[in-house]
């Protein structure tokens, strides 16, 4: 279950680094939703692993 909201998150955090990107908003924020975005992906792949 968590992991289904993680990856809920992190396309949240992609369609927000898209939107971002098209207003024309500074870079760094931009990337920062990315690098949130690929961690919240990671920790979905981890929640899923076996104990």
């Amino acid at each position: 279950m968590i992991s289904v909201i993680l990856m809920g998150v992190a396309g949240l955090l992609i369609g927000g680094a898209l939107s971002f990107r098209s207003q024309g908003f500074p870079k760094a924020l931009i990337i920062s939703f990315w690098i949130l975005a690929g961690m919240a992906l990671v920790g979905a792949y981890l929640f899923t692993l076996d104990a």
